[in-house]
Parts: structure tokens; sequence; C-alpha cells
């Protein structure tokens, strides 16, 4: 039987990621997981468990968000996310975590670039023209790589749909609406395989869908600079702490 130390401490990780996935359209498994691997259960556990959470998490703080959603957008993203998600979960551990690490690192400083494209150079985010394969298969790529390492893509998501022209408010908003179905893809896969575990499953989705209302309640009210600053940063913290794991691991 879990302890009561256990039960609330994944309950605290449930709210803490939830309430990042509800501020800036995140998925949260870049926060969660680790912190689901280090209260003690197995990487690929904490990998399911991530994306078992998400669905919940990411529909509550969708609903707050549903007025921002970008509809025209939003179906192919979800599209090139689940066929990220689905190829990404099926070959997780078959590429080196230093290989994905740095992928990943390389990805979210361009990542960050196209929040800020159109203020450093106009020039090139004015001939930026996003068409159905440009979003189709960013965002499989954006998935597929974040998908190796037990993720939905959420982290990355709100970003690359800044840059194919959606203001922040709308990015967070379409990016929470997709990792629904991007997640359960992967949900399937680490099901069948018996990864996750019920009870902290439980205790943390519980924990992610609170954090999730709060946080998507003061992204509502928070001004578009603040979340653009904010989700730079929380991506910047994510892939150093992606890449220090991974040289520690090597």
């Amino acid at each position: 039987m879990e302890s009561i130390l256990s039960i609330i401490l994944w309950f605290l990780i449930g709210i803490f990621a939830g309430f990042m996935s509800g501020m800036f359209g995140i998925g949260g498994g870049s926060i969660r997981t680790p912190l689901i691997y280090a209260s003690g259960l197995p990487l690929l556990s904490a990998f399911g468990i991530n994306l078992l959470v998400i669905p919940f998490s990411s529909c509550i703080a969708a609903i707050s968000h549903k007025k921002n959603i970008d509809w025209r957008l939003a179906p192919y993203v979800v599209i090139g996310g689940i066929l990220g998600s689905v190829v990404g979960a099926l070959l997780v551990g078959m590429i080196k975590t230093f290989i994905l690490a740095m992928i990943f690192v390389f990805i979210s400083l361009i990542a960050i670039s196209g929040i800020y494209l159109d203020r450093l150079i106009p020039r090139v985010a004015q001939k930026i023209r996003p068409d159905i394969k440009c979003i189709i298969s960013g965002a499989f790529f954006l998935n597929f790589i974040t998908a190796m390492r037990g993720g939905s893509g959420g982290s990355l998501f709100p970003p690359f749909l800044k840059l194919m022209k959606l203001d922040i408010h709308k990015a967070i908003a379409t990016s929470l609406f997709a990792t629904i179905f991007s997640a359960i893809a992967g949900v399937a896969i680490y099901w069948c395989r018996g990864d996750i575990f019920l009870l902290p499953a439980i205790v943390v989705t519980v924990g992610s869908i609170v954090g999730a209302r709060i946080g998507s309640l003061i992204s509502l009210k928070t001004k578009s600079l603040w979340l653009e600053i904010g989700l730079s940063v929380l991506i910047i913290i994510m892939a150093l702490v992606v890449l220090v794991k991974a040289i520690l691991m090597e």
C-alpha cells in the first residue's frame, strides 16, 4: 500500500505541472515526468502516467480557453500531433538520450526565436506563409521528438503556432486542444505495454486538473507580453534540465 506522503507528493506534482499547462498551453510533461520519476516510479511509468494525465488537464484548460482556439488550424495540428506521438511512443528508447536532448535543445531555441520573430526580423516573419503541409509536418516533428522522451509535444506547440501567425493567446488555446488528442494516442501504447500504474496516475491526474484550472484562469487575465516572456523562460529552463540530465546519464 502506498504511503500517505507518496500520495501527497504525487498530488503536488500534479498541481504544479497542471498550473504550468493551463498558464502556458504546454502539456506539462517536461515538468511532470522528471518529478514523477524522482518520486520513485520507473521512467517508462513516468512517461505513461504523464501522457495519461495530459488529456484531462489539457481538456480542463482548453475549456477555459475555448474562445481563443483557432478551429481553422486545430485539426491539422491534431493530425500531425497524433502521428508524431504514435511513432515516437513506439520508438521510445531507440535513440540515445543525449542525441534526443541535443535535438530538443536545438528545437527549443528555434521555437523561442519563433515567438519574437515578428519583432526581431519582421521581414522574414512576413514571408512565412502557413499552409496545411507546414502545420502537419511541423506538429508531427515536434511531437515525434518529444514523444521519444515521453511527452506530448505541448511544450513546443505554442511557439510553433506563434510562428504560424497566431497571437500568443490563440497559440496557447490551440496547443491545449491539440495535446488532448496527441497524448491519448501515446497513452494507448503505454497502457498496452503495462507501463501505467493506476493509483499514482489517478492522484497526479486529480492534482493536474486542479492546477490546470487555476493556471488557465490566470493566463486569460495575463497580458500577451508577459505570457511570451514566461513561456520563453520556461522553455529555456526545460531545455537546460533536459540537457543536464542527458549529460549526467552519459
